[in-house]
């Protein structure tokens, strides 16, 4: 009987070692362990992961493919991850086929609890319907106009007057944690017309900013944990599941409060001669009679786009303004310019008042410097998607149904085949028409920072505007330096956040000598004009 058992235990070690040999040569990628698949690379390198899946995807051409677990029967169907980075497939997966590749179940089980079936973690008609609604909505000025009314009154009221305060006390402040109490203050405003003022003087804590840091915090630890075990711990209440039932209980009270109070506002709108043009609003005005449910889920999908894209790519723009002086210079002498022509050389009216968004169009430069910054630091640096169907990419990968596919943003926009052999220097030009007038669109597959196909962001010129009007009030009164010794390191979650933040020292800027440079190119011009005529 040991004998049997015996050599059944070896037959089948050998069966499996020969099943895994031949699987393990089929993969390209990182190595593949019996078992434990690419789960000790992927350990390993924890603390470096885009860079690691990065140098992975150069060594393979932009594609490979993994084993999470190598496990017969699961290794080419839920193991199964295709990362790439290769435009052909981007466009493939994001576009050609787009039906082909839904968030899938995974996604949307981990996100359901806060964000239900949102815009944001909805497949198939349910998303459709919702992507139309709130396409109508973004293409509309008015919304642009409320988004730079709440921007410019954030700048000037919180934002500047908490850097003056640092600069006047020498206190270095955590750029990373303003970037995201104001970006916070900006999307709660224009989702549903409430400020909740986490950027005043002093940094107040805020119930309803706490409440959703700590939900969307517990949502993520769910990626690292199989299924089946988070939702063990959600059913025995254990760990941060717990922090996430009573965060989300907090965000359920707030944003209950919130819309029955819209709905009396409007109501009563007009009695008093309220007006309201959030987003909120604008979904109750519609003829449709949409839940609470479905309306709460409508505010805190947008949030959740529009709070940590934006301040995290700040964050990281900043960070490069600081190490490159070339670049700064440029940007500040492209506002001052504008500022000239609008405003005069009265330095006092530059800074009295942020930037209005017919100034902000003009800042060609400026938006080049933060799209290269998202080129290099996206602030969602990989997306998955689930494959409902076999199919074969462009370059040739099959990619098996159930499986999964892993685009890598990072990596996209550090590829020497892509974007040449300075793919890793910070070069805004690179964003220019050749006499530097004009911003120049590059492949949305090739740049992937804000989606691509049709989930392209829809709030990607809002983003812009908000950016360009924090970056230019910053830059215009301000010289940062980052504190010395203070270690800049990528924090490793769903969004590119900076480990340590980004502590930096302010100090007062000093423009007298950018606008006498301008005034004598100015009066450069003016001679050879005169000398022309002749």
């Amino acid at each position: 009987m040991e004998t049997c058992t015996a050599i059944l235990l070896l037959t089948a070690i050998t069966v499996y070692l020969l099943w895994f040999t031949f699987i393990s040569r089929s993969l390209r990628g990182p190595r593949v362990w019996p078992l434990l698949g690419s789960l000790p690379g992927l350990i390993e390198n924890c603390d470096r992961m885009h860079d690691w899946i990065c140098d992975n995807l150069r060594a393979c051409g932009g594609t490979y493919q993994t084993c999470i677990c190598a496990i017969p029967f699961l290794a080419k169907k839920q193991g199964l991850v295709t990362v790439t980075c290769d435009p052909r497939n981007l466009e493939h997966i994001l576009k050609t086929r787009f039906d082909n590749y839904p968030k899938g179940p995974t996604w949307h089980a981990v996100f359901h609890d806060l964000l239900g079936d949102g815009i944001f973690n909805s497949d198939g008609d349910t998303w459709l319907f919702q992507r139309k609604t709130a396409a109508l909505e973004f293409t509309t000025r008015t919304l642009r106009q409320a988004m730079a009314r709440w921007v410019s009154r954030a700048i000037k009221d919180r934002l500047c007057k908490v850097l003056k305060q640092a600069e006047l006390k020498a206190e270095a402040v955590d750029l990373q944690d303003l970037m995201l109490r104001l970006t916070f203050d900006n999307i709660c405003g224009l989702a549903f017309g409430r400020d909740p003022q986490t950027c005043a003087q002093g940094l107040p804590e805020n119930e309803f900013a706490t409440a959703f840091d700590r939900a969307t915090e517990a949502t993520l630890q769910r990626f690292i944990l199989p299924e089946v075990l988070w939702k063990m711990k959600k059913w025995l209440r254990l760990g941060l599941e717990v922090s996430l039932s009573r965060s989300l209980g907090h965000v359920d009270e707030h944003l209950s409060s919130v819309i029955e109070k819209r709905k009396l506002e409007l109501l009563n709108q007009q009695k008093d001669g309220t007006h309201h043009d959030d987003l909120l609003t604008r979904f109750m005005r519609k003829k449709e009679c949409y839940s609470d449910e479905f309306l709460q889920h409508v505010a805190l999908n947008f949030i959740l786009a529009g709070r940590d894209t934006s301040s995290v790519a700040l964050s990281w723009f900043f960070w490069l303004v600081t190490q490159n002086p070339r670049v700064e210079e440029k940007i500040l002498r492209e506002i001052s310019t504008v500022l000239v022509e609008t405003r005069g050389d009265d330095l006092e009216k530059w800074v009295d008042e942020p930037l209005v968004f017919e100034e902000v169009d003009r800042l060609v430069y400026l938006k080049a410097a933060l799209s290269e910054t998202l080129r290099l630091y996206p602030s969602v640096p990989e997306d998955s998607k689930h494959v409902v169907a076999d199919d074969v990419l462009p370059d040739g990968t099959f990619v098996p149904a159930g499986s999964s596919v892993t685009y890598s943003i990072y990596s996209a926009g550090r590829m020497r085949s892509t974007w040449g052999e300075d793919c890793m220097e910070f070069r805004p030009e690179r964003w220019l028409s050749l006499d530097g007038t004009k911003f120049v669109q590059h492949d949305p597959f090739k740049f992937v920072a804000f989606n691509a196909g049709p989930r392209i962001c829809l709030g990607k010129d809002l983003a812009y505007l908000q950016m360009k009007s924090i970056a230019s009030a910053v830059l215009l009164n301000h010289r940062l330096e980052v504190v010395p010794g203070h270690q800049v390191e990528q924090k490793m979650s769903l969004t590119l956040f900076m480990k340590n933040g980004l502590k930096v020292n302010v100090h007062r800027r000093d423009l007298k000598g950018v606008l006498a440079s301008i005034q004598k190119e100015k009066e450069r011009e003016g001679e050879v004009q005169v000398k022309d005529s002749r």
